[in-house]
């Protein structure tokens, strides 16, 4: 390849990657200026889904964070975090809630409509921190850092990417992951809080490849090309999972005295969400 088509290769490569990198920032801010205004959960969403995947493509570009945008970032997906987990269970134990109500099994509606309630309480409080918080990460640091990286060090270190390594490197560690999980569950069971981290861990490690596949599918070879949707298959039968799990937790901190919700009530229905728990890490052995 003679200098002229190098630098026409690297001209070529630094437009795939502008685009990209600047449709994710611009729904990233608008996303999350909507977001702090009414908190429509699709918007929180959207914006969370769009910061993730500027922090995919900033990790394959810029590993070292030598621009300073992580940090920014990070601390933005952490608050969108916390209001769209929020969200995601108090619409998961709504619809329990109508099944109980359906079902006639009035007790249990009644503690879902006491475990709603205080759990819209700690999300008000969630999205407090984001309307002060996020405005302020978004603001004129971000913007000065991100046009810095964007207008002087996009174009070398976009001729230097190499997503298809880090795709092989993100599938290896996945891989051990998988190895690390079945170990732990062999020798602690898996049931255990030890074998239930390991599984946690690989979630993540399919949600890192599912989103690396998604943010940068125009860099992949054909090799890659349905790395998104396999491992967004196993994110998900992961994530059911681990949504039973975060349910258990986050109501063993839970006081049914203060819910006014009777105790026999309250161990019988978290006995339930134990054993859906149980039941739904037996079904995905396969992995």
């Amino acid at each position: 390849m003679n200098t002229i088509q190098t630098i026409g290769s690297s001209k070529s490569k630094t437009t795939q990657w502008k685009t990209v990198l600047e449709d994710h920032y611009d729904k990233f801010l608008s996303y999350g200026q909507k977001a702090v205004k009414d908190f429509d959960d699709e918007d929180v969403h959207q914006a969370r889904v769009n910061c993730r995947k500027l922090m995919t493509l900033l990790r394959i570009l810029d590993a070292s964070d030598q621009a300073g945008l992580i940090p920014l970032l990070k601390k933005s997906q952490k608050a969108l975090g916390k209001v769209r987990d929020a969200d995601v269970m108090i619409d998961a134990f709504k619809e329990r809630k109508e099944d109980a109500k359906t079902d006639e099994h009035k007790e249990e509606a009644k503690l879902l409509k006491a475990v709603i309630k205080a759990h819209k309480q700690e999300r008000k409080e969630y999205r407090t921190k984001l309307a002060k918080k996020l405005p302020k990460l978004q603001g004129k640091i971000l913007k000065k850092k991100w046009n810095t990286f964007m207008e002087d060090h996009l174009e070398s270190l976009a001729a230097q990417a190499d997503v298809n390594r880090i795709m092989r490197e993100l599938e290896i560690a996945y891989e051990q992951q998988k190895r690390t999980y079945r170990q732990t569950a062999k020798t602690e069971g898996i049931d255990s809080v030890e074998a239930l981290h390991e599984l946690h861990q690989l979630r993540i490690a399919a949600k890192e490849i599912r989103y690396t596949a998604s943010a940068a599918e125009f860099a992949l070879s054909s090799k890659f090309r349905d790395s998104e949707e396999v491992y967004k298959k196993i994110q998900t039968q992961l994530g059911h999972i681990n949504d039973k799990r975060v349910w258990v937790e986050t109501l063993e901190d839970f006081n049914p005295k203060k819910l006014k919700i009777d105790e026999e009530t309250w161990n019988t229905f978290m006995k339930q969400l134990q054993q859906e728990l149980t039941e739904a890490i037996h079904e995905q052995q396969t992995l």
